[in-house]
């Protein structure tokens, strides 16, 4: 009796960052000069081991390799191309920890050639600037952007990719390779020369490709994973043969060694007859975010084509309806050979926390609707057997998921009549100002009197580490509400009188009560869910744990007000109202998947809506409702950009319009490029927009400056994602550049973002050189 077919399974990656969050300590301890190089190797080699081993026991067939990373995929794709611009002082050969660790984080050293340890020897000058970061795609993951310039050389310069097969091949594992794809690297990339297009650099580019793949299949490679996400993006016809003509080249490069192209995060739509023409072995496609493709993907491939099927959400963390998927592909899969056939995610594992069997304290009901990546791992086993051997060698695990399905959708939970009820009652005077920005903002000059470029920061103040014992010992039950409570107020009132020391025109508070910008919020909201082991990678060592937005969302009681009070009262300098706005929370959280996101958004806005209005009654004349993840929402193609802007746009008018004229309305975003939605920034018409610009020495204005923004901006001046404390200089350097694009009348002076990362020793002499480069402007003007 023949044994039945197997259908592979993959996890096309999976979490980095360790079940107790290793790697964030030993990165850390390594940074701060407590532990050595060999130490941090030595670790991210145990991970790595665990990632495979624990693969292998679940039952994954196609476990990958080189999806592990110290800091950043991208980053290290970089660094294995020898794309190193020359600030760092790379000569060539291997590329030292710490350079590596500069481009991530910016170094303290001695201009280029320095590059010492990141965070180190504030004394020794201002060294050199990280490079730029910002979203993959359209998750919350931040990636370092590549540079290049015209003159571009590329080397192989790593062997990672080949030393971590290695690696896996010794402990018995075989493993098939991932690396980011050429065409997707230089599209993510940039050049600072006006009319550059980086994608002209493929043809020097894949000479290293091709050397990489043969040293793979030298090694014993079978398959590589190479990455292609750039193929679910709007391409022009120059893009498209971009990809014919790299995939030519290293289809030949290595002829044993099969390449799976994966695509992810979105249907391939007019992309699809492109990826289909390549000569590759496999393909993999998203059929999370785009089901739709299946049919036309299994109607026009190729026979001799293995199909990898993104059956398992890889982005979210919502137990999944097995049979409906097994429903849903039945009529493809019963016409493809099963042995051309692979079960694996939508993407990559690394958007979600590892295993939910760490959560103990969840609510039985919402845990039971639930799978983190070991979960997920189980339902593509599940999958794989169900197509291999029938649904009945798996019918309880079928027969569960249904169940679970059909208790969430029927769960009183879930679902809040009287939220329904708001909802229907939004009307069109709910979402705009009484007057328009001109009008406001002559009466919030005469009522705020603030001079010529105001200085102010973005929230948050450094969580030291007493900041984090308190609130550990708090949560413990070691400290009572009223020590704790205590302790954030001294904390609160030394964050005051500090910020009026200095000069700032504007403060806050310093948010030291709050763990996270959306958790503080979701934890005082209806609907959502918390876990206390489910951490995420956001970059580098920085993890956060998303809320879960399980069912319709309300807010019981004000959140932020009492805080707001006792800080207010402390100075007669106006303080912030801090709020964290609707797109954002929705964002930067786990969104249920059984109603469409703009409606949970709508719920979301209501509720910060109460909470700016009572903060405006309570006396507040500023309140920053921060929507720093509102581009990152974008879709993928620019033509369902629309109705997208409509609803977040709308969602924010939603929370700012309740109040009078002459409450000041601040908004931040991060990472955001604006020249492509400056108009649906101007509908959101904010008083004052703070925006993310050290890194991109201002080029970001250059949208305002075209659209002629009339409101108020706060361009960053202080890169808060880096140890560099930046100078006097430095600082009016940039506001200088910002002059060239604004009226000074526009402009703010601020961080780039909120220093709850950053540490005080960081903090205070950025902030005191920044408060100066504002003087020095205003004594200029």
């Amino acid at each position: 009796m023949s044994l039945p077919q197997k259908v592979p399974v993959a996890t096309l990656g999976v979490p980095r960052i360790g079940r107790r969050r290793e790697l964030k300590f030993a990165l850390e301890s390594y940074w701060s000069g407590k532990s050595s190089a060999a130490a941090l190797l030595e670790t991210a080699k145990r991970l790595r081991a665990a990632n495979w081993e624990e693969q292998r026991a679940r039952g994954i067939t196609k476990i990958p390799s080189n999806d592990f990373s110290l800091y950043d995929h991208v980053l290290d794709t970089i660094v294995l191309v020898g794309a190193i611009p020359a600030r760092y002082g790379w000569q060539g050969g291997e590329v030292p920890l710490d350079t590596y660790f500069a481009m991530a984080r910016g170094s303290e050293g001695d201009g280029a050639s320095g590059c010492g340890r990141p965070g180190h020897d504030h004394e020794k000058g201002h060294g050199v600037p990280a490079l730029e970061m910002t979203k993959w795609f359209d998750t919350n993951y931040h990636y370092m952007v590549p540079q290049f310039s015209s003159d571009q050389a590329f080397a192989l310069s790593s062997s990672k990719p080949v030393d971590e097969f290695l690696e896996a091949k010794a402990l018995g594992i075989h493993t098939r390779p991932v690396i980011l794809g050429p065409v997707t690297l230089l599209r993510r990339g940039k050049s600072q020369e006006e009319g550059f297009d980086p994608l002209a650099l493929l043809p020097r580019l894949l000479p290293v490709y091709e050397e990489l793949l043969r040293r793979l299949r030298l090694a014993g490679a079978d398959w590589v994973q190479i990455d292609e996400p750039a193929l679910v993006l709007d391409l022009i016809p120059n893009e498209r043969e971009a990809f014919r003509f790299a995939y030519e080249r290293l289809a030949k490069a290595a002829p044993d060694l099969k390449i799976m192209l994966a695509t992810y995060f979105g249907a391939l739509g007019d992309n699809l007859d492109t990826a289909l023409s390549l000569p590759v072995a496999g393909l993999h496609v998203d059929l999370v975010r785009a089901p739709e493709q299946l049919e036309a993907v299994g109607r026009l491939a190729r026979r001799d084509l293995v199909l990898s099927l993104g059956l398992i959400d890889g982005r979210n963390v919502w137990r999944a309806d097995l049979c409906a998927i097994l429903d849903r592909i039945k009529p493809v899969v019963a016409g493809w050979p099963l042995d051309r056939i692979e079960v694996a995610p939508s993407s990559s594992l690394l958007h979600v926390p590892i295993d939910l069997d760490l959560e103990t304290a969840l609510d039985a009901d919402v845990k039971s609707w639930l799978a983190f990546a070991a979960q997920k791992q189980g339902e593509l086993v599940t999958l794989s057997r169900a197509l291999a051997e029938g649904r009945s060698a798996v019918l309880a695990a079928l027969k569960a998921a249904s169940q679970a399905a059909a208790a969430r959708a029927a769960s009183p939970k879930v679902h809040d009549p009287l939220v329904e009820g708001r909802i229907a009652g939004i009307g069109a005077a709910m979402r705009t100002r009484a007057s328009d920005f001109a009008a406001r903002s002559r009466v919030q000059r005469d009522k705020l009197g603030l001079p010529a470029f105001p200085t102010t920061t973005i929230g948050s103040f450094p969580q030291t580490a007493e900041v984090r014992k308190a609130r550990a010992a708090h949560a413990k039950g070691e400290l009572s509400h009223l020590d704790y409570e205590a302790f954030l107020r001294r904390e609160t009132e030394a964050a005051i009188r500090w910020q009026e020391e200095i000069g700032l025109d504007v403060l806050v508070h310093g948010e030291f009560e709050r763990n996270d910008m959306v958790q503080y919020f979701g934890e005082q909201l209806s609907g959502f869910a918390f876990t206390k082991h489910a951490w995420v990678q956001s970059y580098g060592s920085r993890y956060v744990r998303p809320p879960i937005i399980y069912g319709d969302v309300s807010r019981p009681r004000p959140m932020t007000v009492a805080w707001w009070q006792y800080a207010q009262s402390l100075t007669p300098r106006p303080v912030k109202g801090m709020l964290t706005g609707p797109v954002t929370i929705l964002n930067w959280s786990f969104v249920r998947d059984d109603q469409p996101r703009e409606r949970t958004c709508r719920q979301i806005a209501l509720a910060i809506r109460d909470e700016v209005v009572d903060l405006e009654t309570a006396g507040a004349t500023m309140i920053q409702i921060d929507e720093a993840a509102l581009r990152e929402g974008l879709p993928l193609r620019r033509s369902e950009w629309k109705a997208y802007l409509g609803w977040a746009v709308e969602c924010f008018r939603l929370t700012a319009s309740g109040v009078a004229d002459a409450t000041q309305i601040h908004t931040h975003m991060c990472y955001s490029e604006f020249n492509d939605i400056i108009d649906a920034i101007a509908a959101m018409d904010a008083d004052v927009i703070s925006i993310e610009t050290s890194r991109s020495q201002m080029e970001l204005l250059d949208a305002f400056r075209s659209y002629k923004y009339p409101n108020e901006i706060g361009p960053g001046v202080y890169d808060i994602h880096s140890p560099r404390v930046p100078a006097v200089e430095e600082m009016t350097a940039l506001m200088t550049l910002a002059r060239k694009r604004l009226a000074d009348g526009q402009l703010w002076v601020n961080p780039d973002c909120g220093l709850k990362t950053r540490k005080w020793e960081e903090v205070r002499p950025a902030l005191v050189n920044m408060v100066a480069a504002a003087r020095q402007l205003r004594a200029a003007a």
